[in-house]
């Protein structure tokens, strides 16, 4: 199976009220695989991008792909994974550990940059989740 992982994460205010979405296509067909969004509480914008991330991995590990493309509109956290940006924020460091623990999992993983539009689902998702105030699961994981 090869997938597509769409991450965002938001914080009105930074830090403020937070949320990250998750959206998992199939990459050959588009069709979705898994929809959520998640509620953070109170932190900041760069802490939901990189919890988004891992719920996404998370949730990846479980659908055991052949291969993995990551999308997201963080250029921080997505140069930050590629290894061209340093993580120096001290919050930051151990999500990013995480990332890196779960990305070594996958047996072929890639992440890009994209462009806001075409990151609308997971910011649609992680926004729901932020009004909600709780988790928002839209499609669920076949084995829930």
């Amino acid at each position: 199976m090869h997938i597509v992982l769409h991450v965002d994460g938001g914080a009105r205010g930074n830090p403020g009220p937070a949320a990250a979405g998750v959206c998992i296509t199939d990459r050959e067909t588009s069709a979705p695989l898994f929809e959520a969004g998640f509620w953070l509480g109170e932190t900041t914008n760069n802490e939901a991008e990189y919890q988004g991330l891992i719920r996404g991995l998370d949730a990846a590990l479980q659908l055991a792909p052949a291969t993995l493309l990551i999308h997201a509109d963080s250029e921080l956290m997505v140069r930050q994974v590629e290894g061209k940006y340093r993580v120096k924020a001290a919050n930051l460091k151990p999500l990013f550990r995480q990332v890196v623990d779960r990305l070594a999992e996958l047996p072929s993983w890639s992440i890009e940059h994209v462009r806001r539009n075409k990151n609308e689902r997971a910011d649609e998702l992680a926004n729901l989740a932020m009004d909600a105030e709780r988790d928002v699961i839209v499609n669920a994981l076949p084995n829930g």
